[in-house]
């Protein structure tokens, strides 16, 4: 799709995910065992025919970098794509000034020698499945300034807080952007996924860096929502914002349950990821695996249950994992009973017997630790 091309955007000052965050950027994160958050974006942009992808990454670069690599385990046409990442200066959490404008407008002139007439938008935090070829082909059709997705929920309530929703007219105009503060049941949540003209979208950063330099994407296009002919275009299927632990968690485990995973994995619609050559998972004699994703690479002696299991993760005999997200590298030792947790790259769960979290209140241990 030369038409146009890719922007995936860092996560806001309003995504924390306690733990996790301290050692890489959301879209670094491992998920499923297999995957990387940011890998959901690209493949969508990969299969939707965009070769040309901007990345742009705002603190603690190296795990996304060495997983980004060349690209080219993205499918991306190895002649004219590639994938480029931009990075900003502001990179602190909470810094008022650390915005994705601040972030465009830093590197400005490399968006605007873009030879593409349009750019897709995506967010590096959210989970989805989406053909941006059919979202532009849509976009023209429509003859609107603006096109963004939106997912329809009914538990805005209690999950998705912070998140912008948008109210929406009933010919499917946006007219306003809004945080979701629990008010309403029923929200019409924003995927922070847009598609617009280059120059609009150039015109648009310029005019909101000189407003203000607080502003994000979503705040100038909330306060020209009234001269721009905004569209908004809605999402079906999985959808998932990594915006805290706990989201993080819940995304992860509902995907166990083959109905929801049938929803965002499709075989004609891959999601590309950093591969390694490691050994099969091997299953020794008394072991026990019920309802889990296993990773490669992995020896399983004990019993698992409804878990994520991360590569080459060792699981000793008599240990028990239920409800768990382990990463790679990771050991539970002999007799060791660990339930309701994230475990971090490199863990140690050897000492304690018993590590046990409430169900509603995941708990984590920390990466590289020794329990």
């Amino acid at each position: 799709m030369n038409r146009a091309f890719g922007i995936i955007n860092f996560a806001g000052n309003h995504i924390k995910v306690d733990g996790l965050q301290d050692f890489r950027p959301v879209g670094a994160f491992s998920f499923l065992g297999r995957y990387r958050i940011i890998d959901f974006p690209i493949s969508n942009m990969s299969n939707s025919g965009i070769d040309n992808i901007e990345v742009f990454i705002r603190r603690k670069p190296r795990s996304l970098t060495e997983h980004l690599g060349t690209g080219r385990h993205y499918n991306i046409n190895s002649k004219r794509g590639s994938l480029n990442i931009m990075y900003t200066e502001h990179g602190q959490i909470g810094d008022i000034y650390s915005t994705d404008i601040t972030a465009y407008m830093e590197n400005i002139e490399c968006l605007e020698e873009m030879p593409h007439e349009y750019v897709v938008i995506a967010p590096s935090y959210m989970v989805y499945k989406a053909d941006y070829s059919e979202f532009l082909d849509a976009h023209i059709e429509s003859g609107a300034d603006i096109s963004m997705m939106y997912h329809s929920v009914d538990n805005a309530k209690d999950v998705f807080l912070n998140c912008n929703a948008l109210n929406i007219n009933k010919q499917k105009g946006v007219l306003a952007i809004e945080p979701n503060h629990g008010n309403a049941k029923n929200r019409n949540i924003s995927m922070d996924t847009y598609v617009m003209k280059k120059d609009l979208f150039i015109e648009l950063v310029r005019k909101a860096s000189k407003r203000s330099s607080m502003y994000t994407f979503a705040d100038i296009l909330d306060e020209e929502s009234e001269n721009l002919d905004i569209r908004a275009v809605s999402h079906r299927g999985f959808f998932a914002i990594i915006n805290d632990f706990n989201a993080y968690y819940q995304a992860n485990m509902s995907l166990v349950d083959l109905n929801n995973a049938g929803s965002l994995f499709d075989k004609d619609w891959p999601i590309y990821t950093h591969t390694n050559d490691s050994c099969p998972t091997q299953y020794f004699e008394g072991s026990k695996v019920t309802s889990s994703v296993v990773s490669n690479g992995c020896l399983i002696e004990g019993t698992v249950e409804n878990s994520i299991i991360g590569r080459g993760c060792v699981i000793k005999s008599g240990a028990i994992v239920k409800n768990c997200i382990i990463s790679a590298d990771v050991v539970i030792g002999k007799g060791v009973h660990a339930e309701n947790l994230v475990v971090d790259k490199h863990a140690r769960l050897i000492r304690g017997k018993r590590i046990i979290a409430a169900p509603e209140k995941p708990g984590y241990v920390k990466r590289g630790d020794k329990l």
